[in-house]
Order: C-alpha cells, then sequence, then structure tokens
C-alpha cells in the first residue's frame, strides 16, 4: 500500500543523486525544530515534467555543479567525496530507503555511503554492500520492491503537484524553499512567517512577465 503526501505536515524532498541533498542534510542540526519528513523523489521526473534540463547534461554547467559542491563541501567542512560516476540511476537506494522506512538517520547513512565514501549505489555490488550497511536483507527487499518503487512514483507525482521543481526541496507551510542555500531563508520564515505576507514579497511573487513561454 501506498502513502500520500500529506500537504499540512512540513517535507523535506530530496534524491539521492543530489550532492546538494547529502550537503543540506549534513546541516540538519542547523534546521527549524520541526518534524520534517524526509520525502524521496525522482528528479529526472521533475525535470520532464517541467521542461527543464539536469545540469549534468550541459558540459559546462556540469563541471560547474561538481566544482560547486565540492567547494561548498570545504566552505562547511563536511566530508565529500564524489562517487565514481555522475549521473547514477539513484532509484535502487531510494527504494531501499522507502521500503525499510528510513528515518533521518538511515536517509543520512545511505547519503554517506555515496557521497562521503564516494560508492555507487546503482551498481549490484555497490547495493548489497548498501544493504549491508544498513543491515537489510536484500532479498527481503527485493520482494518489497514493487511497493516501493510505486510510493517513489506516487511521491514523485504529489511533488510536482505541491509545485516542487528541483532537490533539496522544503516545504513548510505550504511554501517551497529550494537549494541547499536556502536554508537561511527556511529558518527566517519559521521564525518570522508573516514575512511571507509582507508587501513587497507579495509583490514581487505576482510580477508579470514580458516574455512569453516557448
Amino acid at each position: 500500500m501506498t502513502h500520500g503526501i500529506e500537504a499540512a505536515q512540513p517535507h523535506w524532498f530530496y534524491d539521492f543523486v543530489s550532492p546538494f541533498s547529502y550537503l543540506l542534510l549534513e546541516q540538519h542540526d542547523k534546521w527549524p525544530t520541526l518534524a520534517f519528513n524526509a520525502t524521496p523523489i525522482e528528479l529526472d521526473t521533475l525535470y520532464r515534467h517541467w521542461g527543464g534540463r539536469a545540469a549534468y547534461s550541459l558540459p559546462t554547467k556540469r563541471i560547474f555543479t561538481y566544482r560547486h559542491a565540492l567547494f561548498r563541501a570545504e566552505q562547511l567542512g563536511i566530508p565529500f567525496r564524489m562517487p565514481p560516476v555522475h549521473p547514477f540511476d539513484s532509484r535502487a537506494a531510494m527504494q531501499l530507503a522507502l521500503a525499510t522506512n528510513a528515518d533521518i538517520q538511515g536517509v543520512r547513512e545511505i547519503f554517506r555511503f555515496i557521497w562521503r565514501e564516494g560508492r555507487d549505489p546503482s551498481t549490484a555490488e555497490g547495493f548489497a554492500s548498501l544493504c549491508e550497511r544498513l543491515g537489510q536483507n536484500g532479498d527481503v527487499l527485493q520482494a518489497a520492491n514493487a511497493t516501493a518503487q510505486a510510493q517513489l512514483q506516487r511521491n514523485t507525482a504529489e511533488a510536482i503537484a505541491l509545485g516542487v521543481f528541483g532537490v533539496p526541496t522544503f516545504y513548510l507551510d505550504g511554501q517551497l524553499f529550494w537549494g541547499e542555500d536556502a536554508l537561511p531563508m527556511v529558518l527566517y520564515c519559521a521564525r518570522t512567517p508573516n514575512w511571507l505576507e509582507s508587501k513587497e514579497v507579495q509583490r514581487v511573487s505576482a510580477l508579470p512577465s514580458a516574455v512569453k513561454p516557448d
């Protein structure tokens, strides 16, 4: 049985393929003291839905993105090692998180396997090592795979319905906060929620466009 996203609850949307999701989770001690539901979604599906292109699909942006992730990790003092290939297929790792009902600590352990140790969870060997790391039986997980896959697809569809366009994204009080560098804004809005109702925020949120979309 799959479960729907409760729009009234705070969520944190992630994909294990995202280095910035890892970097943001490593700053969990700075997050607002709210019970965010760690919710895996498929980043590539978001790109396809919204008509965007992944950073790694553009050669110069790909290089910058990896350098920026490394720079941010060094700036924040977070251990960081790129996996041997990127992008990789993150669906098995996300289904593992769902099948095991992983909490923030469990999700962090998977992120660290990938982004701290530089491992690839999409290979048979890498996934087996990850299951062993979490104390999970691969055969049991295989049996739960169909349910976890359906849940991942539902998570992604419902995130899109909320307007989520990338990861990492905080969803709080019906508002979206995207990116590792959005944490200060999340903290501010958690303390001062009426800021979003201020005149200037409302004005910029409703600006018309002078250019028609393609």
